[in-house]
């Protein structure tokens, strides 16, 4: 009985040992008798116990990592305090057992050491402008070197460049400056607009004066020239009906009658508007004088 219970313990543990469940994203390497046997997929696995182990275990995820700060001096000697962040995804389990003791921290020393070299060559203006630039620059690197690793180095990203603090307030000043200069021309460029705007409402007010009174100017030469040309019309139109209404019976009658009024009413007047008096030489004669009128009328309508 005991023996039963001793060989099934033994069995439980072989079974135990010879069962192997790998998860999903995760490689485990396997070696056997010491050296590489093979990588166990996710899944159910069955290895040979005490003979078989499981070296390694990877995750095949990406992972970040976070790179300690340093300090870094740019071209123009200058110093800034680096930090930033990795991401990679191991690719080859067997090269990440075995062609490094400790990718993890390769990839982070050299991390640092390449973004070390990156800001050596910019100056420090250009580090805060190209960070795209250097975030490129790093993972370039990494990845040429990670390949033997057996892992891939995703991206790379700066989380902060923090300058010395004389250099901070510089910074500051600089930009106080640069915005006091730029208020300063928005000033200069309204008040340049609003002297343009001025006198181009200055010289269009003109214009329209102007051409309001050459509009003025042309509508009363035009209207005195139309008054004056309807009087004509009129003068003629009634001359000519004079002209017709004399060359009717009748009508030289009614002409001597009107001139011997107009005669008459044009002594009356002088009579009243001055204290001379106008008579003509022979005022017992009046009938002569009317016929004179009439001869000059006739000889005008010949």
């Amino acid at each position: 009985m005991e023996f039963a219970i001793a060989l099934f313990i033994v069995v439980l543990l072989f079974v135990l040992q010879a069962v192997r469940v790998v998860p999903q994203q995760h490689a485990y390497i396997l070696e056997r008798l010491g050296r590489f046997h093979g990588i166990l997929a996710p899944g159910l696995n069955i290895i040979i116990p005490f003979i078989d182990r499981i070296a390694y275990r990877h995750n095949l995820k990406e992972i970040p990592l976070d790179v300690p700060s340093q300090i870094c001096i740019t071209r123009d000697n200058t110093q800034l305090k680096v930090d930033g962040i990795l991401y990679f995804q191991v690719t080859d389990p067997q090269r990440a057992s075995y062609g490094s003791s400790d990718y993890v921290l390769a990839i982070s020393q050299l991390a640092q050491t390449t973004l070390r070299s990156v800001i050596g060559k910019m100056e420090l203006d250009k580090t805060f402008e190209e960070r795209d630039e250097i975030n490129s620059s790093v993972v370039a690197a990494l990845d040429e070197a990670a390949i033997s690793w057996g892992v891939k180095v995703l991206r790379y990203e700066i989380k902060d460049l923090v300058p010395p603090q004389e250099i901070l307030h510089a910074m500051q000043a600089q930009i106080t400056a640069e915005r006091g200069k730029r208020a300063r021309i928005a000033e200069s460029e309204g008040r340049k607009m609003e002297q343009i705007n001025l006198a181009t409402g200055a010289r269009e007010a003109a214009i329209q004066e102007s051409e309001g009174r050459r509009q003025a100017a042309i509508n009363q030469a035009q209207g005195q020239a139309e008054a004056l040309r309807l009087v004509a019309d009129a003068t003629a139109e009634a001359l000519t009906r004079v002209g017709a209404a004399i060359g009717k019976e009748g009508g030289m009658a009614a002409v001597n009658l009107k001139v011997a009024e107009q005669y008459v009413a044009a002594f009356s007047q002088l009579a009243k508007e001055g204290n001379t008096v106008i008579m003509p030489a022979n005022v017992a004669d009046m009938g002569g004088l009317i016929a004179s009128a009439m001869r000059i009328v006739k000889e005008t309508n010949r």
